[in-house]
């Protein structure tokens, strides 16, 4: 009876310190990209001003008179061009330190398929900002600037107005981009499946379409261009969360009977 009971205070202790280890791990990978996160926004705050000279000489800001209203303008501006440079850096690079700790319980094949996401994510939020900033930011303007002009009035922007309207925006939209990546790295680890996806497709395609309204100008084309691209994302999400966990379930399952056939 004793040694029964010392076995398991043995097999209670070692899971405890199994699971100190792995709270430790994350602490250490979490650390490591809110680093990252500050080393991107000072690196943002170099690189707001020569992105500031581009997006102002460009339609629509280059036709309108953009105004400081505050001491506070350009500060607060530097730092929300400094944010988005940051996230480029940021989300990527807290995708490899996911990878990082879910690695010793993927095999060799799965983490190398599975590091390939992260240039992935890359990308994707770059893609994200082209549509939002070339796509639905010029239509929102175009249709803020009818009503203002509709109303006789003239238009004199704060700078910092301008480019929040313009981040509110292009941001929401750069972060949805990402998420056929992120479903499809979950799926692939084991954490998603496609048929949570499948049972929360309702409510994701109600929610696109509440989104695509509320950062569009209130007409129907509009509306559309935006939520049919959000709800194309969540589909192409499950289509590649569906290919991923069957890969996953297939290797599994050849696990098992290779197992069975050594035993």
């Amino acid at each position: 009876m004793t040694d029964r009971s010392s076995s398991a205070e043995a097999r209670s202790r070692d899971e405890r310190m199994g699971l100190m280890d792995h709270i430790g791990e994350l602490r250490k990978r979490l650390i490591y990209i809110i680093i990252v996160l500050v080393l991107g926004l000072v690196g943002g705050v170099f690189a707001a001003s020569p992105l500031y000279d581009y997006l102002v000489n460009r339609t629509p800001a280059g036709r309108i008179e953009l105004s400081a209203f505050s001491p506070w303008d350009a500060i607060g501006l530097y730092m929300k061009f400094a944010l988005v440079v940051s996230l480029v850096v940021a989300i990527p690079f807290g995708l490899f330190q996911l990878w990082s700790f879910v690695r010793p319980a993927l095999g060799e094949k799965e983490q190398k398929a599975t590091l390939r996401y992260v240039p992935g994510a890359f990308f994707m939020f770059l893609g994200g900002l082209a549509f939002g900033y070339f796509i639905v930011f010029p239509m929102a303007y175009l249709f803020a600037e009818n009503v203002t002009n509709s109303m006789g009035l003239n238009q004199l922007y704060g700078v910092n107005q301008y480019f929040s309207f313009m981040f509110n925006i292009v941001v929401p939209l750069a972060v949805l981009f990402e998420l056929p990546v992120v479903v499809m790295f979950l799926s692939r680890i084991g954490i998603l499946n496609p048929i949570v996806l499948k049972k929360l497709r309702k409510i994701a395609w109600f929610a696109m379409v509440v989104l695509g309204t509320v950062i569009t100008p209130p007409d129907f084309i509009s509306d559309l261009l935006v939520a049919v691209p959000l709800i194309a994302l969540y589909e192409l999400s499950v289509l590649l969360s569906n290919w991923a966990f069957k890969k996953r379930q297939a290797k599994l399952r050849a696990m098992e009977l290779a197992m069975e056939a050594s035993e």
